[in-house]
């Protein structure tokens, strides 16, 4: 299965390569062959629902040549002559439009989109200038205001004008939205476990085999279209979030043929230039592959817990392990990016056809300077001090890029076909180094460590949507998705400085290789393979206009998912002390495991261990759309999910657990959308939600958090809560482009699952289990307006979340937390979002200020007598600026992280962690043809 995923990889990663000559290849063949006569393209869009208007006449005023929309809207004039033409487009039960001033050139064909209003009555035609329609279709804001829920859109023209290189940086730009650790998104405040992700409306698997969250700094951003983040929940959508459904559409093909390529390099401040700390490099990495050299060892594999070799073999097998262990010191590099794409529309024997290829990659050099990190203990009086503090920096060298090949054609006028392919791969190779005090021996230490991860998600997605008529519509959907995961190789080493046993005088830094701290390899592989369908029907009926929407669907998600992870420590009780103070690339190189030498000792630690899980999830849903005069739509109806969730776990002793999960839930929502004026609305909504306990969370072994350096033990018993959602929101749309709204929400859990402390004799251990309640509610407040007479140029935005949260543990018995009653982990109060736009008439001048802040919130729950611990707040402030050089070329200004402000995680008193990861200046030069 890894020959064949690995293959397939390459594969399609040469295939993405070589689609982009290719398709340049077709676009100028296709613009050849044009050059006599021109093309109107676009879609026809409902002013009220924003749906795609089938079946609608387009027409060049004053002759023969016109079109109907098909599917979804689109539509496709040819055969138009060229300079400036009229368009006039009816549809039975719209108000006519006439548009004036469309131009018609020679080579990429005029692109229009074009709303038409709902009508019971027979009215005059609405004539509007082409440059006055162009501007009422604000993609972002018309799929906010014509939704059926409550959602927010970030768009590509808006990630375009911001310093955003990824999904996960992209989507801060939302209400309510904050992202930790750069990739995984809370939404409301609510933990990522209440936060789902899609890919052009498919579930995308998780890459980390802890958790079912998608890191979704894994998507560059020169290959989204839009990211949706629906807040409210309606049953035509999977029913296990109540956070909030993040939907990354990827790029769709231009009406008009494009060309793009742009290049970048940049500087970040902590690393560029400095001395930084690196890691070894071996194979194609820079591609974000890992070497062979890193596989786990096959004689180590197979060895077990080594009890059945002799010391010869033993010997061989510590030998085969790669002699990696010292971080090197090494001159930051400059960051590096590139992204090219061609799209269009073509035609092929007469049939048309949309394409988009395109592919990016990303090499960046991060580094983490005036590194603190501590655990925290009672100080006798009631408060913390610090245990075991450490100082000392880290430096990663990441690759991410990744490639789309999309198509798209109509089978006659009522059936449309989209075939959408991806492929994003991330690699993050670090080195830490730091030095301090092990209170629990009382001597210095120096801890160093190794990582290499590569990431892999693949989607390969296959729509058809037909219409069976005007009014009825059947979709179609069936996706093949898989994630890989390798931590092929962790190192982790460390030195002490022990006192002579006589003099008590310091002794020189030493390898501690009596203890399994000393010296530690951890290999881990996570495969997942994801197979879902769904199938949707809507039927319109009533007056034309103001129909009635019946929508009925089914939906099935197999998932199948295998993780490994193994750690080993070696034991050096046969070096003397000379010996252990030598670097660690000499005591590894073999000279020590020669013959029958029993110098080492290797360990299988007993954290770690292996699980598979078997996930089946069937769904099936009714929904009506009902109109109550032209004020009042309401939409209800439930969605029934039925899951079946089998997790099979292996400990490194061989213990085998098997855990069970089966749940069977209706899911009903209730939506009232009210039309307060032309454009003013207030969404209300209630519905429940269910959140199931991921994966890992159900196996009883032990795992080791390398970061944390804490045991963490799933539960077996958990149960999958139940989330009541209310939602009130307040619109207003003054102008195109410009919104005012004010949002209430409210959110009450049964059962949910929160990651606590246990009570041991020990060192705390981490585990899970289910509250007995819990509540989170707050308010949301979104503008964005442009400013008006000679500020016309200027635009501000800014949204802001104020919000609380209370979780009750008091009846469980497993943990010893210090507040029984207190808010969720991840919980923020307020999420602050603001921004300052200038945008010249042509758009292709614009700079962007952003600014960010996510307040005060827990990221562990504290074991008694020690407080809990928070995540203190960071003022992020960044600044984007393109400038135009040429007609086809401009370039591009991007400073981020201007401020530099720390990321501080403190327990009491106690900095459990704090960096500082310098401002990062780039200079882009983007082509456009």
């Amino acid at each position: 299965m890894k020959f064949f995923v690995r293959n397939t990889q390459r594969v399609l990663v040469a295939a993405l390569f070589i689609s982009v000559p290719a398709v340049l290849s077709a676009q100028v063949a296709t613009q050849t062959a044009a050059a006599s006569i021109g093309r109107v393209v676009g879609r026809v869009i409902d002013s009220r629902t924003g749906e795609g208007l089938t079946g609608a006449g387009i027409q060049i005023t004053g002759t023969t040549i016109g079109a109907m929309s098909s599917i979804d809207g689109r539509y496709s004039v040819n055969s138009v002559p060229t300079g400036t033409v009229t368009l006039t487009v009816r549809r039975l039960g719209y108000t006519p439009k006439t548009i004036t001033g469309v131009i018609v050139g020679t080579g990429s064909p005029a692109e229009h989109d074009i709303t038409l209003d709902p009508s019971t009555v027979v009215l005059e035609a609405q004539v509007v200038t082409a440059a006055v329609q162009r501007g009422t279709v604000n993609d972002a804001l018309d799929r906010q205001r014509t939704s059926t829920a409550i959602v927010n859109s970030v768009t590509s023209e808006q990630i375009t004008r911001s310093t955003d290189s990824d999904a996960a940086q992209a989507v801060r730009r939302v209400s309510g939205v904050t992202v930790q650790d750069g990739k995984y998104v809370f939404v409301r405040g609510l933990g990522e476990r209440y936060t789902t992700a899609t890919l052009n409306g498919a579930r995308i698997p998780s890459p980390e085999p802890e958790k079912k969250v998608v890191p979704l700094d894994m998507f560059p951003s020169s290959l989204v279209q839009s990211i949706t983040t629906s807040k409210t929940f309606t049953p035509d959508q999977m029913g296990d979030f109540s956070g909030a459904q993040v939907n990354i559409k990827t790029r769709e093909f231009p009406g008009r043929g494009q060309i793009n390529y742009s290049n970048s390099f940049g500087i970040n401040t902590a690393a560029t230039g400095k001395t930084v700390f690196a890691a070894p490099t071996t194979g194609s990495e820079w591609i974000g592959l890992a070497g062979s050299e890193r596989s786990l060892p096959a004689l180590v594999r197979s060895a077990g817990n080594f009890g059945a070799l002799n010391q010869t073999q033993i010997n061989t097998a510590i030998g085969s392990f790669r002699n990696a262990w010292t971080p090197r010191l090494e001159r930051g590099s400059p960051n590096y990016s590139m992204a090219v794409s061609a799209g269009g529309q073509g035609s092929i024997r007469g049939h048309d056809i949309g394409y988009i290829a395109s592919t990016s990659y990303a090499n960046t050099q991060e580094a983490r300077v005036d590194e603190e990190r501590a655990l925290a203990v009672p100080d006798g009086t009631g408060g913390t001090r610090p245990f075991s503090a450490f100082r000392g920096s880290s430096g990663t060298r990441s690759v991410l890029w990744g490639g789309l090949l999309n198509l798209s054609t109509t089978l006659g006028s009522r059936t449309r076909v989209e075939l959408n392919n991806t492929l994003n791969r991330t690699s993050d190779n670090d080195a830490k180094q730091f030095l301090g005090t092990r209170d629990d021996f009382s001597f210095e230490a120096r801890r160093s460590a190794l990582g290499f991860i590569e990431r892999t998600i693949r989607s390969n997605q296959i729509r058809l949507e037909h219409a069976l008529g005007a009014r009825q519509q059947l979709d179609l959907s069936f996706t093949s998705s898989g994630v890989t995961r390798l931590e092929p190789d962790r190192s982790e080493i460390e030195y002490v400085r022990e006192q002579h046993p006589q003099t008590g005088a310091f002794l020189p830094f030493a390898l501690f290789s009596y203890n399994p701290d000393g010296a530690r390899r951890t290999f881990g592989d996570l495969t997942e393979n994801n197979l879902s369908g769904s199938a949707d029907y809507r039927l319109g009926f009533g007056d034309e206009g103001m129909e009635t929407v019946l929508k009925l669907g089914g939906a099935f998600r197999g998932t199948d998912r295998e993780a490994i992870n193994t750690s080993y420590s070696i034991l050096g009780y046969g070096l003397n002390r000379a010996a252990r103070e030598a670097p660690a690339e000499e005591i590894f190189d073999g000279r020590f495991v020669t013959g029958a030498s029993n110098t080492f000792t290797p360990v299988l630690n007993s954290t770690g261990g292996s699980y598979t899980a078997d996930d089946r999830i069937g769904a099936g849903y009714a929904m009506l759309e009902r109109p109550f005069g032209s004020k009042l739509r309401l939409i209800g109806g439930a969605r029934f999910e039925g899951a079946d969730l089998h997790v099979f776990s292996t400990s490194t002793s061989g213990e085998r657990v098997t855990s069970q999960l089966v749940t069977n839930d209706v899911l009903p929502a209730l939506i009232a959308n009210v039309a307060l004026s032309s454009r003013q609305s207030l969404r209300l909504s209630a519905s429940q939600t269910v959140s199931r306990p991921e994966y890992r969370e159900l196996s009883p072994i032990t795992y080791r958090d390398v970061i944390e350096q804490r045991d963490i033990f799933g539960n077996p018993k958990l149960r999958r809560a139940l989330i009541q959602n209310y939602d009130v929101r307040w619109e207003m749309y003054p102008d195109a482009g410009e919104v005012v709204s004010v949002g209430l929400f409210a959110k009450k859990f049964k059962d949910p699952v929160e990651r606590v402390d246990v009570a041991t004799s020990g060192a705390s251990q981490l585990s899970f289990v289910n509250a007995d309640a819990a509540t989170n509610y707050g308010v949301e407040v979104d503008l964005r307006k442009r400013l008006g007479s000679f500020l016309s140029p200027f635009t501000v935005f800014t949204n802001a979340t104020v919000m609380r949260s209370e979780i009750d543990i008091s009846s469980d018995q497993l943990s010893a937390l210090t507040n029984k009653k207190r808010a969720m982990v991840g919980q923020a109060p307020f999420v602050v979002n603001a921004g300052f736009t200038y945008a010249n008439e042509s758009g292709r001048a614009s700079s962007t200020l952003l600014y960010n802040i996510v307040g005060k919130r827990i990221t562990a729950a504290g074991t008694t007598p020690l407080p809990d611990t928070y995540e203190l707040p960071r003022h992020i402030l960044d600044l984007s600026m393109q400038l135009p050089l040429f007609n086809t070329i401009s370039a591009k200004l991007d400073a981020k992280n201007l401020l530099d402000a720390p990321y501080h995680v403190e327990q009491g008193s106690v900095i459990r962690e704090k960096y500082r990861t310098g401002r990062v200046f780039t200079l882009g030069l983007r082509w456009q043809r």
